[in-house]
């Protein structure tokens, strides 16, 4: 150490000196971890608000937007079932046209054999093979096929008005 008998007092004061410049000033380092801390905190806040808000979104899903949702997905299971129907109703359609369409192409040819004024004049000029054919029929009776009301019951809503 350096310590003079006569000189304490200088020893002393050189070392106070020496410490404080070696010793950092607590204001300075204060202030860094005050600003420090005050954006966390800014940080902080922004993360609650931010929680805040998807808290309420998520309530407001789950207490209004499901409950819409559920309800339309039963609708479109209806809307399904319906559709399904319609496809087996325009199979049957189909299948009725072409059975009409069998019975018209056998009439056409039934009848356009021999046109009926041909017929009859062969008839008039005595053709034997003729008068004894029987003539086409007399009348056409509509086979029985289907009635639409009877596979869409439930759509009274989209059927035209009865005159």
């Amino acid at each position: 150490m350096l310590v003079d008998a006569g000189r304490a007092e200088p020893v002393r004061s050189g070392a106070r000196d020496l410490a404080r410049i070696l010793t950092p000033e607590p204001g300075a380092e204060a202030g860094q971890v005050e600003a420090a801390m005050e954006g966390l905190f800014l940080m902080l806040e922004e993360f609650c608000s931010l929680a805040d808000l998807i808290r309420s979104d998520t309530s407001q899903i789950l207490e209004e937007n499901l409950p819409l949702l559920k309800a339309k997905a039963v609708e479109i299971r209806g809307v399904y079932a319906r559709v399904d129907r319609l496809e087996a109703f325009v199979k049957m359609v189909g299948r009725h046209a072409a059975f009409l369409e069998a019975l018209v192409v056998q009439a056409e040819q039934e009848q356009a054999a021999f046109p009926q004024a041909l017929q009859r004049w062969l008839r008039s000029v005595g053709v034997p093979a003729f008068q004894n054919r029987p003539s086409a029929r007399a009348g056409y009776e509509l086979p029985e096929l289907y009635r639409t009301e009877d596979f869409f019951p439930d759509d009274d809503d989209m059927k035209p008005p009865r005159p």
